[in-house]
């Protein structure tokens, strides 16, 4: 990998319950009162080169979300730091870069519905200083139609777009600020799939004109290895593979990133095969409890002693270069490298 631009250092975030009115007139009393946090991201170090577009995938709950939004610089972790070239991206629980912008999931709930397109997209850059307020119009035409909208409709209001256009709008109220990295969050799980392929389309013209770093966040696997040059696999807040995406997609190491793909629905393998559409056994266990040892052994049919006992931390593929953090990776054929004991 290229220069690292983009770094997360052993991020990790708790998020507290709120007591109800009870609980803290009995703790004021003295009682004690037992809060357990949720465990959404555990320890994560990632490394984004500049210009890369990494992939970040997983079931829903797994702390994609929370992990996208921790290196946006929008919340901040509960240990360790996240650095744009060598900076510090938070400081003191704020943001202190505006070089990182995000695409959200749903535009009609980030956009806000009282004010016009054009003052969507100048407010950022007129706020920070990246336009005077004489050039503001003009400065808006050019990004509504570098993401493909006329920029007649800035006097528009959000509600009279389509889903496909709001994210176009999305898309340009984050280039306006001059990023050096976009984080998208599952930016086309809301659109119906004729809508997702323009999206798409719009981010691979975005990434090959503006060179423009990405971490992009989906559950669905077919959209980021149409887009990613790396995968990062998310289970239950940490990391448990990541590599390259034709190699990840074609010989998976960790039992979950095999059991992810494999529950892809798809009628033929590449050698012309039926196979059968299998769902990943059991159920993502609570973040309120994650379990001892590798957080995905309840669900692995490969898990040993060791397994349930020290969480793996990420090793050197054995195919193709990447990570993966598991005792027992699997070979071509699906079955562990190292012998599965206990």
């Amino acid at each position: 990998m290229s220069e690292c631009f983009l770094r997360l250092e052993r991020v990790s975030k708790r998020f507290e319950p709120r007591l109800s009115l009870g609980d803290r007139i009995a703790a004021r009393l003295g009682a004690t009162v037992e809060t357990r946090s949720v465990h959404a991201v555990d320890e994560v170090s990632l490394a984004v080169a500049r210009g890369e577009t990494l992939g970040l995938v997983g079931e829903s709950g797994c702390g994609k979300s929370t992990l996208g939004r921790i290196a946006a610089g929008i919340i901040a972790p509960s240990q360790g730091e996240v650095t744009l070239d060598g900076e510090p991206v938070m400081s003191e629980g704020r943001k202190r870069s505006t070089r990182i912008q995000m695409v959200f999931q749903d535009p009609f709930a980030s956009l806000d519905p009282r004010m016009r397109v054009g003052e969507i997209i100048a407010e950022g850059p007129l706020y920070h200083g990246l336009v005077p307020a004489v050039g503001a119009r003009s400065y808006v035409a050019r990004w509504m139609e570098r993401v493909g909208l006329h920029a007649e409709q800035a006097e528009r209001f959000p509600h009279q777009f389509s889903g496909g256009q709001r994210q176009r709008i999305a898309v340009a109220r984050a280039l306006a600020m001059q990023p050096d990295v976009l984080v998208c969050d599952e930016p086309v799980a809301s659109l119906d799939v004729s809508i997702q392929a323009q999206i798409i389309n719009l981010f691979l013209e975005l990434r090959r004109d503006l060179a423009i770093t990405c971490i992009f966040i989906s559950h669905d696997l077919s959209v980021v290895r149409h887009l990613a040059d790396r995968i990062a696999v998310m289970y239950l807040g940490r990391i448990v593979e990541i590599g390259p995406r034709d190699v990840l997609y074609e010989q998976p190491e960790h039992p979950y990133a095999r059991a992810l793909l494999d529950s892809v629905p798809r009628l033929v393998t590449r050698t012309g095969t039926r196979v059968e559409f299998r769902t990943i056994a059991g159920e993502i266990p609570s973040p309120l409890e994650p379990p001892a040892g590798c957080r995905f052994n309840p669900r692995c049919p490969f898990a040993s002693a060791d397994c349930r006992i020290r969480p793996p931390g990420l090793m050197a593929r054995h195919v193709g270069g990447g990570e993966v953090a598991c005792y027992h990776p699997l070979g071509e054929d699906g079955q562990p490298l190292r012998e599965c004991v206990g």
